[in-house]
């Protein structure tokens, strides 16, 4: 049965996991290669546990490998050799790893995925942590195994009878070439965190998100759900500042096409605004709906003209509306969402927003906007699955002009939820939201965001947006057509980061994307950059292999 379930790579956090860690290392370093004493308690705890980083495989509830890691000196190894630092390369940042154990059940058939999945986890923590040596004591046992990784062995054998070891050490250069195959191989779909998320949806999503998620499916007539469905609603509104929101079951592009019947009942002239992917989205959505409309676009990458915007504001006869995107995601521009309410204030035309990127990432302030949409799997930090659109008027049903899953009228009349709707959603999304400081969300954002472009830049690359007309949360690169946005999408997966490469318009153009709008902490952009950098670089024998950013 163990072998059916999946094998989960993370860092060890819970008691739990401790405990298990220290009932393998008695098994191994004291049952298998006696280096210790035995205990009736048959439990080792290291003697460098409070200052180990252990990595973990997982099978279900059972530990089925680990290792540890420690960049704290002295290291085990300064105890058993004097003057160690003799025998190793100079200018390097050590870290020392230990207690590399696999349980014996699984050593069979998911020995070499355990092994590959510990290495790639722990090629990952040396990025992010800036280490480029590690030193090992390995088990005369397993010399070959080793030094197949590229360890070099140095000094004398330590340890006596049957517990002898090598010293070791690799240079995070070579380790990358001869593990080379272990990094491919490791399972990476399967890692807790080592497979870092930097798309813009899906996510990556907090542990109590994911909890929620997991709770039994509820009716959504029931009292409980109602509860949770209506707070939901009200965190939403006092987030965004609109007086009510429909909530629905679909993705962002439904939120759109509702907004598309709405205004298909309002009738008259629209103005859709286009710079990027999902503006022509919106064109789309308008040219489907039969709207009459008119089209002003510029370039992928720029901003729009408002000058241009106000002059075909006075000069379209009979326009009562305008649809526009306010974080283009597909360029990283974020268009400025105040100005556009301000004209369309002063014209008294009605505004629609996309605001499916930009919620939960940047401040958004709907007042003052007719029809918004929004989404659950971007800036809100939950799953995929739900959408939303807000509006400050009364919505009435339109048996006889929309569809009825179309049709927002219907869902205000039905108290939010006429159809089947999956509770799992729900609870998950109103944990993401809720007790949010959002002030606190947005400024980390923009503080990761501005590093990230001035990490990139400095490592020479070319970010599509300008700054001053850009959102924190998602960075285009333009690459050269000596690199392929695809191959390097699939190099940067296979070494443990998901980028967003595999859209058909970033394809199309030979763009990368990295994006902030999940979980992410500042060492894993730190983290990104050096990957990106080293595997853009690798072998091309110059330091610039892309044009420098302007």
């Amino acid at each position: 049965m163990q072998e059916r379930q999946p094998l989960v790579f993370k860092f060890a956090g819970e008691d739990w996991e401790f405990e298990a860690i220290h009932r393998l290392n008695y098994k191994t370093f004291v049952e298998e290669i006696p280096q210790h004493e035995r205990s009736p308690s048959q439990r080792l705890v290291d003697k460098f546990h409070n200052e180990n980083t252990y990595l973990i495989c997982l099978c279900g509830r059972e530990l089925a490998g680990m290792l540890a890691v420690r960049g704290n000196r002295p290291f085990s190894l300064d105890q058993k050799l004097p003057n160690l630092d003799s025998y190793l390369p100079p200018g390097r940042r050590i870290c020392e790893v230990r207690l590399l154990a696999i349980e014996k059940k699984y050593r069979g058939t998911r020995g070499g995925q355990i092994l590959a999945g510990l290495l790639a986890l722990l090629w990952q923590h040396g990025i992010e942590k800036g280490y480029d040596l590690a030193i090992i004591s390995g088990t005369t046992r397993q010399l070959k195994l080793y030094q197949h990784l590229g360890f070099v062995p140095f000094g004398p054998v330590v340890g006596s009878g049957e517990a002898q070891f090598q010293p070791m050490y690799i240079t995070l250069e070579t380790f990358e070439v001869r593990a080379r195959e272990f990094l491919r191989n490791a399972p990476a779909r399967s890692f807790h965190p080592s497979a870092v998320n930097f798309l813009p949806g899906p996510v990556a999503v907090r542990r109590e998100v994911r909890r929620a998620f997991e709770q039994s499916p509820e009716s959504h007539r029931s009292p409980v759900f109602m509860a949770d469905f209506h707070a939901t609603r009200r965190s939403l509104c006092e987030l965004t500042g609109a007086a009510d929101c429909q909530i629905l079951v679909g993705s962002g592009t439904l939120a759109n096409d509702t907004v598309g019947g709405q205004l298909a009942l309002e009738g008259g002239r629209g103005l859709v605004l286009n710079n990027g992917e999902f503006g022509s989205r919106l064109v789309d959505h308008a040219r489907r709906w039969g709207l009459d409309f008119e089209v002003y676009e510029v370039p992928w990458g720029a901003p729009l003209d408002l000058g241009e915007v106000r002059r075909r504001m006075e000069n379209l006869p009979g326009l009562r509306w305008v649809w526009a995107v306010h974080c283009e995601t597909s360029t990283g521009v974020l268009n400025d969402l105040d100005a556009l309410k301000a004209l369309c204030a002063e014209f008294g035309l009605k505004l629609c927003v996309d605001c499916i990127s930009s919620l939960g990432t940047v401040p958004v302030d709907l007042r003052g906007v007719y029809l918004a949409t929004g989404a659950s799997g971007k800036g809100l930090r939950s799953y995929p699955g739900l959408s939303m659109v807000f509006h400050h008027h009364p919505l009435r049903p339109a048996p006889d002009r929309l569809p009825r899953y179309l049709d927002l009228g219907y869902y205000a009349a039905q108290d939010g939820v006429p159809f089947t709707f999956c509770s799992n959603l729900l609870h998950a999304l109103r944990v993401a939201i809720r007790h949010v400081d959002w002030e606190r969300r947005f400024a980390q954002v923009a503080e990761l965001g501005a590093e990230l472009r001035q990490r990139l830049q400095e490592a020479g690359f070319q970010i599509l947006a300008p700054p001053a007309v850009s959102t924190p949360a998602v960075v285009t690169l333009v690459l050269p057509p000596e690199i392929s946005s695809v191959e390097l999408g699939r190099r940067m997966e296979e070494n443990g980061f998901l980028l967003s490469y595999n859209s058909e318009y970033l394809r199309r153009r030979n763009w990368i994307q990295i994006a902030l709008m999940g979980e992410c902490a500042r060492e894993k952009v730190v983290s990104v950059v050096n990957v990106l950098k080293r595997v853009v670089f690798q072998g091309t024998g110059a330091r610039r292999a892309v044009p420098v950013a302007e």
